[in-house]
């Protein structure tokens, strides 16, 4: 691993014996410490190029060794909206999550991408083992797919489904990454964006913009990898597509991810909490406007506040308790 990574970092080739060498050694990488591991992957994919370094560790059977849930994702078919097998879709993931988040390039894709400065600085934020978001973000790109050879079904039509993928290919991740001695904030970064990596596209689906709710409900459940997800869907968009990419398809994906961008900060305050300064209500006014006691009743109703307030639908004070008491009535009829 080190002979690779410092190959990789002098934009040298290793010698053809000591990749020999290499290889015949492979199996005793087992025998290393998994911070050693981490340490020494994670610094590789840190670097430009990583989708090479990938295929270089590949070659001398470290790639699989390390990972061996990528292995059986090699020559898994995709349906025809993929251009690349589940592996090779999966290193040119990596490859355009690295690209996606390197600016504009004057490339006529990459400048579809929504980026600033503060993209910039967000991406570059460390958040685990001493790395960035960057870095975090092609972690996930590399097991956002992993759970795909076992999930694989064809249905009565036909069709191929990889359906329940994103869910058991989060529980993966999380136990590779666990053994790979990774951050609990790591795992949990990964394992998150992999759980909803197709939320961004269904999410687009057969509407010009998302409304305000499904943002507010987007965020609220993906949390703190809610942005860096966006960015793992285009980078996902442009693994399966490849060379074959619709320019069309590709901008409306971007303008997509921009208006999401957008209407989140438009729906925060300075502080970053939803939908404009302070809350309407809080769990004391709910609880003595309707005599309740403490308890999971009144979370659920602050947040189906903070879901209508993000939608525009309650403005005021008064306004959000007729809807606490529209969904208390509603509860009470349903017991």
């Amino acid at each position: 691993l080190r002979a690779v990574r410092l190959a990789a970092r002098m934009n040298f080739m290793l010698d053809p014996e000591t990749a020999r060498l290499v290889r015949a050694d492979s199996h005793r990488i087992s025998q290393v410490s998994g911070e050693r591991v981490r340490d020494e992957f994670l610094a590789l994919l840190r670097m430009d190029g990583a989708r090479a370094h990938l295929e270089v560790l590949d070659r001398l059977d470290l790639l699989c060794r390390i990972i061996p849930e990528l292995a059986v994702t090699k020559g898994v078919e995709q349906p025809k909206q993929h251009y690349w097998d589940v592996w090779g879709h999966s290193l040119h993931a990596v490859e355009n999550a690295e690209l996606i988040t390197k600016g504009h390039q004057n490339s006529p894709i990459y400048t579809q991408v929504p980026w600033n400065a503060e993209t910039n600085e967000y991406f570059s934020q460390e958040v685990s083992d001493g790395h960035t978001r960057r870095t975090i973000l092609k972690l996930a790109a590399l097991f956002h797919d992993i759970a795909k050879p076992q999930t694989k079904k064809t249905d009565d039509t036909g069709r191929t489904r990889f359906l329940g993928h994103p869910e058991l290919g989060a529980t993966m991740a999380a136990t590779r990454l666990s053994q790979m001695r990774v951050s609990s904030r790591g795992i949990a970064m990964v394992s998150k964006m992999v759980e909803h990596h197709l939320r961004p596209m269904h999410m687009m689906q057969g509407v010009d913009s998302p409304t305000r709710r499904a943002v507010f409900r987007y965020f609220r459940d993906v949390g703190d990898v809610a942005i860096d997800t966006l960015y793992l869907s285009l980078a996902d968009h442009l693994a399966a597509k490849g060379p074959e990419l619709s320019t069309e398809e590709w901008i409306g994906h971007a303008r997509m991810v921009g208006r999401v961008l957008n209407a989140h900060e438009e729906a925060l305050t300075g502080d970053g909490s939803p939908a404009g300064p302070g809350k309407l209500v809080t769990g004391n006014d709910l609880m003595e406007h309707f005599g309740l006691e403490p308890g999971p009743m009144i979370g659920g109703m602050l947040e189906k506040i903070d879901e209508a307030r993000a939608a525009g639908e309650v403005t005021s004070k008064s306004e959000a308790l007729a809807l606490a008491g529209e969904a208390l009535r509603n509860l009470r009829e349903e017991e």
